[in-house]
């Protein structure tokens, strides 16, 4: 069994045909064997009825009482045997026919014998007087010959017949698979960097797995072309902070004055927290780039994660005596994996906080419903249209705002949307005066 599962499926076409037809034949001989023999019985037990109707006509009381034994008249004669008894006495029979009675007194119609070593079918009747007694007999080996005969010629031509079938059901089936082999040596022979898409010029069996090849082969072209600009662009990115501490490091060496050190001490730290800080945005991205395969049926419940995430993000605002402040029910479920939501709100109020002046109102607020929605607003200086329709790029910081971001919170949280379909809308708070943050997601 593990044979077959692991054999070509030319072969395993080839094979299974060959031997449903076997299977057919056969049954198809037994059913031709039976009924054929059935049929010649009939036919050969209607001749034998004849005859012995015949005999029977022709047989009285006027007989001869002297025995009769008929002449050989014909090569198949002595296959036919006939007996004639009168008061239960032989008083005619074939020179085949034994001198005991083939069939007992009495016994009218088709029996099977057995005399002489030999078996025997027979048909008895009475003749006009019921003294009289007519059996006709044939051999049975005669009845096989002929059943054997007729088979013959019907079975050995199908036997014959069975290479060249075989030889035809290896042709069609070959010669059908041939779109699967080329596809295979079309996919054997891609090279990495290939995104020509495969031909759909196949059999309709085929299109699907062509149509999702091309679709993974699409996504691996994406897949491929944003590693690449992410490396590029973290590599840029990441030169900026390095370069920025390495040369702080060199100021603090260098200078004889404890202030210029200490200011430069200060500038290699916000470095080393912004490189930090940029190097965990670049992780978060890269895992939810690489995990396709996250589960998309969890939920999980959002408040408490906010409050967690609002936490963590308290001296940071005490640093820029900001209100940070939190409307939210009880508890509310979404559908998302347990930690994202808090990367979610960290990363909206992370940024509502940088490009948010000193003293500035930031509000975080869950509503139930209609739709679980969840929104931030602060009362910062707020985006252009321009700017909005960026919103999201990797790595774009608003020109001017003078805030140390990397610019990958916002693609963060557009990259979750894709990822769990909730709505991201951007506008202007109507009580704060920045920018509103709205998310929605579809089911609860």
């Amino acid at each position: 069994m593990r044979a077959w599962r692991h054999a070509s499926l030319q072969w395993r076409l080839m094979l299974s045909l060959l031997m449903a037809t076997g299977l057919v034949w056969g049954v198809v001989l037994v059913m031709t064997w039976l009924n054929t023999e059935h049929e010649l019985n009939e036919l050969l037990d209607a001749h034998l009825a004849q005859t012995a109707a015949v005999l029977a006509v022709q047989t009285s009381d006027e007989h001869d009482d002297d025995f009769t034994t008929a002449d050989v008249l014909h090569k198949y004669q002595p296959r036919v045997a006939f007996q004639i008894w009168h008061d239960q006495e032989l008083i005619a029979r074939s020179a085949e026919a034994p001198l005991v009675p083939l069939a007992p007194w009495g016994q009218r119609g088709i029996s099977d014998q057995w005399q002489a070593q030999k078996a025997w079918r027979v048909f008895a009747t009475s003749g006009r007087e019921d003294d009289v007694w007519v059996v006709v007999t044939e051999l049975q080996s005669a009845r096989n010959d002929i059943l054997t005969a007729g088979l013959h010629s019907a079975i050995v031509p199908m036997i014959l017949a069975l290479p060249a079938l075989a030889l035809l059901i290896w042709a069609i089936v070959f010669q059908s698979l041939a779109p699967l082999r080329q596809l295979s040596q079309a996919v054997s022979k891609r090279r990495a960097d290939d995104r020509q898409a495969l031909s759909e010029a196949v059999p309709v069996e085929v299109q699907p797995l062509v149509k999702a090849l091309n679709r993974l082969f699409e996504k691996i072209a994406q897949q491929m072309d944003g590693e690449r600009r992410f490396t590029a662009d973290a590599a840029h990115e990441l030169r900026t902070p390095i370069a920025a501490i390495r040369m702080q490091a060199q100021v603090a060496r260098g200078t004889g004055l404890e202030s210029e050190r200490d200011t430069a001490l200060d500038a290699v730290l916000q470095g080393c927290d912004r490189a930090t800080r940029l190097v965990a945005q670049l992780l978060q991205l890269a895992r939810l780039d690489a995990d396709e395969t996250s589960s998309q049926t969890q939920t999980c419940e959002v408040v408490a994660e906010t409050r967690m995430s609002l936490a963590d993000l308290g001296p940071q605002a005490v640093a820029k005596r900001q209100a940070l402040s939190l409307d939210a029910p009880d508890a509310l479920w979404v559908p998302m994996p347990p930690g994202l939501v808090g990367v979610l709100v960290g990363n909206l109020v992370d940024n509502a906080q940088r490009y948010s002046p000193v003293g500035a109102c930031i509000r975080v607020q869950w509503e139930p419903s209609p739709l679980p929605r969840l929104v931030v607003e602060d009362s910062g200086p707020g985006l252009n249209p321009a700017d909005l329709a960026r919103l999201g790029d990797r790595f774009f910081r608003v020109p001017g705002s003078g805030a140390d971001g990397s610019g990958l919170g916002w693609s963060i949280v557009r990259r979750l949307a894709e990822r769990y379909r909730f709505q991201v809308q951007l506008e202007r708070s109507a009580e704060l005066g920045g920018l509103r943050v709205v998310l929605t997601w579809p089911v609860a």
